[in-house]
């Protein structure tokens, strides 16, 4: 879309996410080609010029684009499997199922995963991807080319394993890398998609797997490659108290020492749960910049824990929401985790403090922008913003009576998404994907959950 050309919304109520929280009763978004122009309450200023589109939003809520943190897209194809474990017997059931995927497997994953974010209000999607068993194709490459299809921006974490059964992990031999092989892969990913522009739609992080499955040696290469390449780091962190204790019994130290002693904390990390953290290692997340993806509802699938996010927010931790991946989170939907953050963290000790609609909104929208390292692009509409943004329909049964949008867009029912724009190109309409065919989307990924069971009966 040429710069001058212009998309026209007006009539809606605006929630802007920026950092005063300014908000409009009913107001107006003018986009002009990738960016938002302009913004404010009433209707558009008169006389613009080069108008394609005017849409009037009435009944509904304009906010940022969702962003989404955390995810494993290939677990689309294992959902529904191993449903009353814990996080290390879930793991060790599935593994030997992921140990066996390959690239169609993936594409299709991939796409659904993306389907049900993108028509859900995520504009912004990430995969962290660690499963790379021998010959299995082009891992990476399919999962990108998933994302530019569906025309969401992206994240790709590209993951690793380098420590097998035999050296006291969890994942089989046959679905982990070399430390050599796990370190050329990951460089090779970066040079040949990262896109560090303003307005990049594909990104690349390092992204080792977990304490359990990951050597040392590869937690500090892969530091040190991905500051020598200018790229963020990612990677799960206290999930679980097995975790802990796992930590203790191999390194003789928790989770946090254990990272910040390979390099893993600072502002361009972030890690994905983070449950079962001190005072201490809260104060160090907060101290170095260091970011976390919160799950919720993953977190209580696996029964992990209640993430203490109200504290990490006002020690001033970076904190976004994730999905994770739909073998631990079925439903694969982002925007149903704006209100099981809120009601979760309302479990724990904060009560009804704990978190807000707005607090929870900005978790995924601009928290989702700071842990992506990209907050100044994308998370909040403001001009000169990228234009990722969503029109929730509010005026439902289901939201009828609850005045006020935000709280209706949180408390109440998942709300429609009318509209969504991604670098200011729609790729939702009416609850729908422009560019891709969810039916057949559907067909794909349960064909291929089908052909990787057979597979993986036979051993």
């Amino acid at each position: 879309m040429a710069a001058d050309r212009r998309i026209v919304i007006e009539n809606c109520s605006i929630a802007t996410v920026d950092a005063d929280d300014t908000e409009y009763e009913s107001g107006h978004l003018v986009i002009a080609g990738n960016r938002i122009e302009s913004l404010g309450a009433g209707r558009a200023p008169d006389g613009l010029e080069n108008v394609d589109r005017r849409i009037d939003a009435t009944g509904h809520l304009a906010t940022p684009g969702l962003v989404n943190t955390h995810h494993h897209f290939y677990q689309w194809i294992t959902r529904g499997l191993a449903t009353d474990h814990n996080l290390f017997d879930w793991l060790v059931a599935l593994y030997p199922t992921w140990a066996r995927i390959d690239e169609p497997m993936v594409h299709a994953a991939a796409q659904g995963s993306l389907a049900m974010m993108a028509r859900g209000g995520v504009t912004t999607a990430m995969d962290h991807h660690y499963v790379f068993p021998r010959g299995c194709g082009d891992l990476s490459g399919t999962i990108i080319r998933a994302a530019r299809e569906m025309g969401v921006r992206f994240t790709l974490a590209r993951g690793s394993m380098d420590r097998g059964e035999s050296d006291g992990g969890l994942p089989p031999d046959f679905a982990v890398e070399s430390l050599e092989d796990a370190l050329a892969a990951t460089e090779a990913t970066v040079d040949e998609h990262h896109d560090a522009s303003f307005d990049a739609m594909t990104q690349v992080a390092v992204a080792p797997c977990s304490p359990f499955s990951v050597t040392t040696d590869l937690l500090r290469q892969g530091a040190e490659l991905a500051r020598r390449k200018g790229v963020r780091l990612h990677t799960h962190g206290s999930e679980t108290v097995e975790e802990e204790k796992f930590c203790h019994e191999l390194f003789g130290m928790g989770p946090t020492d254990y990272f910040e002693s390979t390099g893993w904390l600072g502002p361009d990390v972030w890690m994905a749960h983070c449950v079962h953290m001190n005072d201490s290692d809260i104060a160090a997340f907060a101290r170095t910049g260091t970011g976390v993806a919160h799950c919720p509802s993953s977190n209580a699938r696996l029964a992990a824990g209640i993430a203490r996010v109200p504290d990490m927010l006002a020690a001033g931790v970076p904190v976004g929401l994730g999905v994770d991946g739909t073998a631990s989170n079925e439903s694969g939907e982002l925007h149903t985790e704006l209100r099981n953050a809120l009601l979760i963290n309302r479990l724990g000790p904060h009560r009804e403090a704990a978190l807000s609609a707005r607090r929870a909104l900005r978790l995924g929208t601009y928290g989702g922008a700071q842990v992506l390292g990209r907050a100044d692009q994308i998370g909040s509409l403001e001009p000169g913003k990228l234009a990722d943004l969503v029109l929730w329909n509010l005026g439902t049964l289901a939201h009828s009576s609850i005045a006020d949008p935000v709280t209706a867009l949180v408390f109440g029912a998942a709300a429609p998404v009318t509209a969504s724009f991604a670098d200011g190109r729609q790729i939702v309409e009416h609850g729908r994907l422009l560019h891709a065919d969810e039916d057949a989307i559907a067909r794909s990924t349960r064909d291929e959950a089908r052909r990787l069971a057979r597979i993986a009966a036979r051993g």
